[in-house]
């Protein structure tokens, strides 16, 4: 991702939820949504993390104001 976001490792935008967070950062860096975002969903290949935990409401997953969100790599596996 950081080639979209300039080499940007942290990236600061408002949000209460992971939509509006994927939302905030597409309008700053257009191309964002398309590498997360599918059919209205999270890919199945990106993994979202919101303070440390992985979430499994995806878009709909709440985000507070101080919150760190992460978008990984999905691991899979047994």
């Amino acid at each position: 991702m950081q080639k979209l976001t300039e080499g940007q490792t942290q990236i600061a935008v408002e949000g209460e939820t992971v939509r509006q967070v994927v939302e905030a950062l597409e309008e700053r860096y257009p191309g964002f949504k398309d590498r997360i975002v599918a059919d209205d969903r999270i890919k199945t290949e990106i993994a979202v993390a919101v303070d440390g935990e992985v979430v499994a409401a995806g878009l709909r997953a709440r985000v507070g104001p101080e919150s760190e969100v992460h978008f990984l790599p999905a691991l899979a596996g047994g």
